[in-house]
C-alpha cells in the first residue's frame, strides 16, 4: 500500500505543475504544440480532488511540484515533445503538399 501511494504521488509529481499554470491552459486550444497540456489538467484535477480531502497533503503536492528534480524533468518533456510536434507538423505539411500535387494533380 506504502509502496502505491508512493507511485501516485511520484507520477502526480511527473505530470504536475502549479495549478495556476495549468487553470491558463486549454485542451482543446488548436495551436497548442505543448503536448503535456492534458497531463497537466489531469495532474491539476488530482490536486484540486486532494486538496479538498485534505489541504495538508494539497500543500505538500503544491510545494513537491516546485523541486528541482520535477521542474527539471518537466521542462525536459516539454522541450523534447515541442521537437517532436514541430517535426510532426513538418510531415504533415510534406504529406499534404504531395497529396495535392501527386495524386490530386493541383
Amino acid at each position: 500500500m506504502v509502496q502505491y501511494r508512493a507511485l501516485v504521488i511520484a507520477l502526480i509529481l511527473l505530470l504536475s505543475t502549479t495549478v495556476p499554470e495549468v487553470h491558463s491552459k486549454s485542451i482543446f486550444e488548436r495551436d497548442r504544440r505543448d503536448w503535456l497540456v492534458i497531463p497537466d489538467a489531469i495532474a491539476a484535477y488530482i490536486y484540486e480532488t486532494v486538496n479538498k480531502m485534505s489541504p495538508r497533503v494539497g500543500q505538500f503536492l503544491a510545494d513537491a511540484a516546485q523541486t528541482p528534480v520535477v521542474v527539471g524533468t518537466r521542462t525536459f518533456l516539454i522541450r523534447e515533445t515541442t521537437k517532436l510536434s514541430l517535426l510532426a507538423e513538418q510531415l504533415m505539411e510534406k504529406i499534404k503538399n504531395l497529396w495535392y500535387t501527386k495524386v490530386l494533380g493541383y
